[in-house]
């Protein structure tokens, strides 16, 4: 078997990883537009954020026959999506960014809105959208890194695997009520 991408010589590979140390964790051979990946990063961040709160919401709010299994559900949707954030900020600040956690920010960056709902029927719908949106946007994401950051791709990745379980949560209340 031919290896089409030869390995770097161990004498090389320590000479380059001297070379702008305080990049950390960013090192000569990352490929990406790294300002265009934090820009997806932070856009990223403030949905999972938007979607943390609309969750909590909703876990407060919900009232109904059905609203005891919503309820739990949706309490544990937010604490996954205020862990993938989690995740996210911590992945912008070792490609040398800085998360964005301003409020007044979030909406804006946000790739789902922030819709209330008042029934547990549009609560719940509203959850499934912007579930929808992130797999949607996530998948984009996915592809756009392809091999250039492994590392991000794979935390998009996770991430996109527990949205689509969200979806299908919330798709499956839906069709209960």
């Amino acid at each position: 078997m031919i290896n089409l991408h030869p390995m770097t010589d161990v004498a090389t590979l320590r000479e380059r990883a001297r070379k702008n140390v305080e990049d950390g964790a960013v090192t000569e051979s990352y490929n990406a537009d790294r300002e265009e990946v934090l820009r997806l990063l932070n856009a990223s961040l403030a949905t999972e954020l938007v979607c943390t709160l609309r969750y909590k919401r909703h876990y407060f709010m919900a009232k109904g026959i059905k609203s005891h299994a919503a309820a739990d559900e949706f309490l544990e949707h937010a604490n996954q999506e205020l862990e993938h954030a989690d995740k996210l900020a911590e992945r912008i600040v070792q490609l040398g960014g800085e998360p964005e956690f301003n409020p007044d920010l979030l909406s804006q960056n946000s790739h789902a809105q922030y819709v209330a709902g008042n029934t547990l029927k549009e609560m719940i719908t509203e959850d499934l959208v912007a579930e929808r949106i992130a797999i949607d946007s996530y998948r984009e994401i996915i592809q756009y890194i392809g091999d250039q950051d492994p590392t991000t791709r794979r935390i998009f990745e996770e991430i996109l695997a527990q949205e689509e379980e969200h979806a299908d949560d919330m798709a499956d209340l839906l069709d209960g009520l």
